[in-house]
């Protein structure tokens, strides 16, 4: 470079390497939040939680968790996770109440599978009650919220002690549990009649009950709190409901063969995933215009749904094929299959190993 000091060319070239370095270093954060999570499915017919990178789709371990995990939720720090499982016989919705008590249930295996993620395995077992299906973990961690399906009762632990907190009663078939995102309140779905109650988180103690019908299966909320979204699995609908007055507001109509089952919102709460059943897809809802915007194949009865921290993938826990789904919300497509164990039917999210012991 003619003109110039040898040191305003070194000076030059520095500066040239320290952009190009930052540019990297901008890139590489986004990059690694993309990537840098764990999806864990519990698969019911096999008594394990298999885990997936989020990186390499490739199923990384099984960690044995009891018999029939169900509903998994992770602990506000990501280290720890819960599973409920049940010595209750399988067995489909309608099936008759008194060739059901015929059944032997192994009631020594229900409870709260206790995993300690960093070591990867099962490290102790809470007693919370009969038949758990699905749960909550409160924000502060220290409980737990319980739907005992074959009890009719909802009930809250405490996952240190395993004290009994409060049991209240709801009606036949409680199956979602969700906890409000602003408020100490819980949402209870209970399937025979379509009852949904709403709870202190705290107490236990009723706020509100409401029938929808149509044996609600889930509940996901928006973000701020004001809108919660209720697949109905026989009537092939979306309740909305404002989740300030617990009030049904509209219900949305899900095409056929779609059997409503497992939801998610996105980050932005623009959009509502709901996975389908027997339709083998996941249904997006704008919510904003409350119009099914696209229909998505996916495997064999997807049943339980979750999003990556970006909220660009999609994951469905496909209970008769055995796998998972990929999707790819943007392109509004399936990207791939893993293969994860027998009946895979809960879906949660989680860090890696070295982000959740650094929280």
């Amino acid at each position: 470079m003619p003109g110039y000091p040898f040191s305003t060319i070194a000076a030059l070239r520095l500066a040239i390497v320290l952009l190009a370095m930052l540019a990297f270093m901008r890139f590489m954060p986004r990059a690694h939040a993309a990537a840098g999570y764990r999806i864990f499915v519990s698969n019911e017919r096999d008594g394990a939680v298999a885990v997936i990178d989020g990186s390499t789709l490739e199923v990384v371990q099984s960690i044995e968790a009891g018999k029939r995990p169900r509903g998994l939720k992770l602990s506000p720090d990501g280290a720890t996770l819960y599973v409920a499982t049940s010595g209750s016989p399988r067995m489909g919705p309608g099936v008759d109440r008194e060739r059901a008590k015929s059944l032997v249930a192994d009631k020594s295996a229900d409870g709260i599978a206790i995993i300690d993620l960093a070591a990867g395995e099962r490290v102790r077992q809470l007693k919370v009650g009969s038949d758990p299906e699905e749960l909550a973990v409160s924000r502060d961690g220290k409980y737990v919220i319980v739907a005992n399906e074959d009890i009719a009762e909802a009930s809250i632990w405490e996952i240190g002690t395993g004290r009994l907190i409060v049991k209240a009663r709801v009606t036949e078939e409680p199956e979602g549990v969700a906890l409000h995102p602003t408020r100490d309140e819980v949402y209870i779905t209970c399937e025979e009649d379509g009852d949904i109650y709403v709870l202190d988180a705290n107490t236990g103690e009723p706020i509100a009950n409401f029938r929808l019908g149509g044996r609600p299966r889930t509940v996901a909320f928006s973000p701020d709190g004001a809108r919660a979204y209720i697949p109905l699995e026989t009537k092939s609908e979306i309740a909305i409901v404002d989740a300030r007055t617990h009030r049904l507001l509209e219900t949305v109509t899900v095409p056929p063969p779609a059997l409503p089952m497992g939801s998610a919102v996105s980050p932005d709460g623009r959009e509502l995933y709901v996975t389908t059943g027997r339709g083998n897809s996941v249904v997006v809802l704008d919510t904003e215009s409350k119009q099914i915007v696209a229909t998505i194949p996916v495997g064999t009865r997807p049943w339980g749904i979750a999003l990556n921290p970006s909220g660009t993938r999609l994951y469905t826990a496909n209970g008769a094929s055995d796998d998972v789904s990929v999707i790819d919300i943007k392109a509004r497509r399936e990207l791939a299959r893993v293969k994860v164990g027998a009946g895979p039917w809960g879906v949660a999210i989680g860090p890696l190993p070295t982000q959740a012991a650094a929280r």
